[in-house]
């Protein structure tokens, strides 16, 4: 299968790796938009700014140049930029014959739209889904034993990505509820900041995992409303991408979380990453799409609270702790 990878980021990378690795010998090409970066990882071998230490499969070819063009001589295409750049890409892409499936997470800062909804509005023609699920992108570029999801409307996405992907270390699930799996895509991210918070205060495994469980309750109702199956957050794309993320030594978001339990500003905390937290960028759409569908969702509005200044972090646990009492 010829696969183009637009996006050389972590996740980009990782999985245009994980498919010139695969079995079936795919033609694999990863697109940079930035020619002075793609040269440089061509004759490197490897991606030293986001996936350092890691070699490339012999036959991974590394390019800049028209992404169009590229695409239009693939047989699947997989976006790999983050949530920011997704509509401008899809409009690139927008008569594009391939299946096209995207790997980032969260919502549009501007529109509060998951990328499903975004890709309806700018080119509905497309034949187009999510790759998401509980994975580091540092794993997958390893070889490491991984699951995803191929979440698509249209068989043809699902079954393109199942063939492109699925092997001995990665193991690919298929899904048509597409909204399901970005909802529990964009909230985990908003909730990881959280459970980072509660790790950064010392406050315990009991705290943690009320606060894993709680989050799964309030992604679940927002996922639910916005018409979700309740099956998927039970599934790798719901409470398995919400665990990994929220206690994962390698998760950003978390990472947010304790560098401002730690006093640190979300300026400081964001700059000492060095890659995207989507988490901060989401949680005000999170939050924005849950109020207008009526649903509660008292740990996300606790983590926006702190990520604009109006709450401090012991204030944001006991403002958690203060709630009345309730049924489960």
């Amino acid at each position: 299968m010829k696969i183009v990878v637009l996006g050389a980021g972590a996740w980009g990378t990782a999985m245009a790796m994980s498919a010139a690795a695969h079995a079936a010998g795919h033609d694999v090409t990863l697109w940079a938009r930035d020619a002075q970066q793609a040269a440089g990882m061509q004759a490197a071998r490897s991606n030293q700014r986001y996936l350092p230490g890691l070699a490339f499969p012999p036959s991974l070819r590394v390019q800049a140049g028209d992404a169009r063009a590229l695409a239009d001589q693939a047989e699947l295409v997989i976006i790999g930029t983050p949530m920011a750049a997704l509509r401008g890409m899809l409009l690139l892409l927008r008569d594009c014959a391939a299946p096209i499936a995207w790997l980032c997470k969260g919502f549009e800062a501007d529109t509060g739209l998951m990328a499903h909804e975004v890709c309806a509005e700018v080119a509905p023609q497309l034949a187009s889904g999510a790759f998401s699920g509980p994975s580091f992108a540092q794993e997958v570029a390893r070889g490491q034993p991984s699951a995803l999801v191929a979440a698509s409307r249209h068989a043809r996405v699902r079954d393109a990505l199942v063939a492109a992907f699925h092997g001995p270390a990665l193991r690919v699930y298929a899904s048509e509820d597409i909204v399901g799996v970005e909802v529990g895509g964009a909230v985990k991210n908003v909730l990881a900041i959280a459970t980072g918070l509660c790790d950064g205060l010392q406050l315990g495994l009991n705290a943690r995992a009320a606060l894993i469980t709680r989050g799964l309750a309030e992604m679940t109702r927002l996922g639910l409303a916005l018409g979700a199956r309740p099956d998927t957050f039970m599934g790798l794309t719901g409470l398995g991408d919400l665990v990994l993320t929220a206690t994962g030594d390698l998760s950003r978001n978390r990472r947010v979380g304790l560098l401002l339990a730690e006093g640190k500003s979300l300026q400081q905390a964001v700059d000492s990453l060095g890659h995207v937290a989507e988490g901060v960028y989401s949680a005000r759409t999170v939050v924005q799409r849950a109020r207008a569908a009526g649903v509660e969702m008292p740990i996300a509005e606790c983590v926006l609270a702190l990520l604009d200044g109006r709450l401090q972090a012991p204030a944001a646990l006991q403002q958690l702790m203060a709630r009345d009492p309730r049924e489960e």
